[in-house]
């Protein structure tokens, strides 16, 4: 697990970077440790996740303060990219890429996903790039074309890339520039 802490002109921002699991995204859970144990900061219990993860999943987490800052990573409207590294149990499919591009249909639900960019790295490793965040999206989409996620490592939100100097467990102020990206579209 990684943690961030970010400056921001109106709140204490931090960001955390997660690489463990076991660790859920909540500020309270009784039955699993938070990230927010990882927090050595006085305002700690203020912060929530901007974008949680699955508890077995690893990664890029923002924590923060500030609500306005949070809903342009959350919200629906704003479509924030988010990059993850997804590890398969089978390999991937010649038209999978093809499909995400098109969007899937979900089980249980009626609209298809949003359109996904999909780049094979080997046969059973692969990075997706969606733009919102559906409940369980990336392990679903993958259900939907018949394979299944054995592992699930979040890199990138928005503009904002896991940083790869930061050990489990280490957190780093977010730049002006990295706050200022978010809502704005990246690559």
């Amino acid at each position: 697990m990684t943690v961030t802490r970010l400056p921001s002109r109106t709140a204490r921002v931090t960001s955390c970077f997660t690489s463990r699991e076991g660790y859920v995204c909540s500020t309270d859970d009784p039955d699993h440790p938070t990230v927010l144990y990882f927090l050595d900061e006085p305002v700690a219990h203020k912060l929530h996740a901007a974008g949680r993860l699955d508890i077995d999943t690893t990664g890029l987490v923002l924590m923060t303060d500030d609500g306005q800052w949070s809903h342009r990573i959350t919200s629906p409207r704003h479509h924030c990219e988010k990059t993850y590294l997804v590890t398969l149990e089978s390999p991937v499919a010649d038209d999978t890429a093809e499909h995400f591009a098109k969007g899937v249909q979900l089980h249980n639900e009626k609209d298809l996903t949003r359109p996904a960019v999909l780049e094979v790295i080997t046969p059973t490793e692969v990075r997706l790039t969606i733009s919102e965040g559906r409940y369980h999206q990336v392990k679903r989409m993958f259900a939907a074309v018949g394979n299944r996620v054995v592992g699930l490592h979040r890199e990138r939100i928005g503009a904002i890339k896991l940083d790869p100097e930061l050990a489990p467990g280490e957190y780093r102020p977010l730049t002006e520039e990295e706050i200022a990206s978010v809502g704005t579209p990246s690559r």
